[in-house]
């Protein structure tokens, strides 16, 4: 499922979205570990962290920094329940379906793909 299509119009507008890149160690991580992997750990990351629906220390699940994933969460808007709800409608308090999973994946991987230069 891809992501919305003026999501990426939408994020840049927000100073605190906007000003998110992925640093030297996030990008050496990704080239590192390969596209399949990353894409692996953001799944793993939003079926444990997001998906629930009263996921752990909500609000505060995502680290800011560390693997460009955490990044591209935050750059997204989808590093919690409240950010998937306020930029994306998906409403707290009820589990993700798989779609919806998809849909932040695919929207996370679109962000790092930017970052990375692919498809370029």
């Amino acid at each position: 499922m891809a992501p919305q299509p003026d999501i990426f119009d939408r994020l840049a507008r927000s100073a605190f979205r906007s000003r998110f890149r992925l640093g030297a160690r996030e990008r050496a991580y990704a080239d590192a570990k390969g596209r399949a992997v990353i894409e692996a750990h953001a799944r793993d990351f939003v079926a444990q962290r997001l998906a629930p629906a009263a996921p752990a220390k909500d609000g505060k699940q995502t680290p800011m920094r560390g693997h460009p994933v955490f990044i591209a969460q935050h750059a997204t808007a989808t590093c919690c329940r409240g950010c998937l709800e306020k930029w994306h409608g998906l409403r707290r308090g009820r589990a993700l379906e798989e779609a919806e999973q998809a849909r932040v994946v695919a929207l996370v991987m679109a962000w790092i793909d930017r970052e990375m230069g692919v498809g370029r």
